[in-house]
């Protein structure tokens, strides 16, 4: 199985609580030195916790099923204090 493949199936583990907050992920890239780089998507993209996300959920299902990845980045990651970002209708 492919590197991208192993990546996938590692999302496909966590997809279904980002769409429960109306959000999702795609991958990007995969560069040589192992970085996955990922774009959040629905309310993923918008929402001041994707940080949290990011880090505590989509990078340790990714790094524990595919041990060769060194780094998980997003693309387009909603900074904590944006005055655009918007939670989740359900959050709380």
């Amino acid at each position: 199985m492919s590197l991208i493949d192993r990546v996938e199936r590692a999302l496909d583990t966590i997809r279904p609580y980002l769409e429960t907050d109306g959000g999702n992920v795609s991958v990007e890239e995969i560069s040589p030195e192992g970085v996955v780089k990922l774009r959040l998507l629905g309310a993923c993209g918008s929402c001041p916790m994707s940080i949290m996300t990011l880090k505590a959920g989509i990078e340790e299902a990714i790094k524990k099923a595919v041990p060769e990845v060194t780094a998980v980045e997003a693309v387009n990651l909603t900074a904590i204090d944006d005055p655009n970002a918007v939670l989740p209708a359900n959050f709380g």
